[in-house]
């Protein structure tokens, strides 16, 4: 019993640790909100047979993900140093940073629950949501490199 507290512990306390990087954190749900978007694109390009389960997987996850991106936990004031694309406009411009994140999961949250059910619904739910990507990365967002 010793043995699976300490067990516990050291899994919850890990847990903790990995969490306590927001630039990391950031940094992997925007790479798996790239993967969404990878595969929403390959539906829409044909490049795979459309697949309701699959599209709704993908635009959930996106959704989850942009209800945690919105966490202010994530952007906490200095966190645009060292290895990070946030542009300081983040914290310059509070109120409009949060109210793109809050259009991305409107606009998630609408594509969940208005789940396409054939290409052509997926392609224009697959624009809005990626606008909302190309906007706020184009506002709030340092390309390196």
């Amino acid at each position: 019993m010793r043995k699976l507290v300490l067990a516990i512990s050291a899994l919850a306390f890990g847990s903790s640790i990995a969490m306590a990087d927001p630039i990391e954190e950031r940094e992997a749900l925007m790479k798996a909100n790239g993967a969404a978007m990878g595969g929403l694109s390959a539906f829409v390009k044909g490049e795979k047979s459309y697949d309701a389960a699959e599209v709704l997987a993908l635009l959930t996850k996106l959704n989850e993900d942009a209800v945690k991106l919105s966490s202010p936990e994530l952007w906490p004031a200095g966190s645009n140093t060292g290895d990070s694309e946030a542009s300081p406009k983040i914290w310059e411009d509070p109120a409009g940073f949060q109210a793109a994140l809050e259009k991305f999961k409107l606009d998630t949250a609408a594509a969940v629950g208005a789940a396409p059910d054939d290409v052509d619904s997926l392609k224009a739910q697959v624009g809005v949501i990626g606008q909302n990507c190309a906007s706020c990365h184009q506002a709030f967002r340092v390309k390196k490199g």
